[in-house]
């Protein structure tokens, strides 16, 4: 599941991305609320979900380096 995320990722614009990384960051944002309100289902959805902030930061910083290479 980790690859087709990078693949996906690697596909994207930098506009999609910064795009993408709010909206997961909003998403995340209502996991820690619900879960101090109420009990969740999944609670690794909150852990699934900083790791997919974690993948889309990695792809944008990765992205400033080859830049700044060039």
């Amino acid at each position: 599941m980790a690859k087709e995320n990078n693949i996906n990722l690697q596909d994207l614009g930098l506009e999609e991305l910064l795009e993408t990384l709010e909206e997961s960051r909003v998403h995340l944002r209502k996991l820690r609320f619900n879960h101090a309100v109420s009990v969740l289902e999944d609670t690794n959805s909150i852990k699934n979900s900083r790791r997919e902030i974690a993948r889309i930061k990695t792809e944008i910083r990765a992205r400033e380096i080859a830049e700044a290479k060039k």
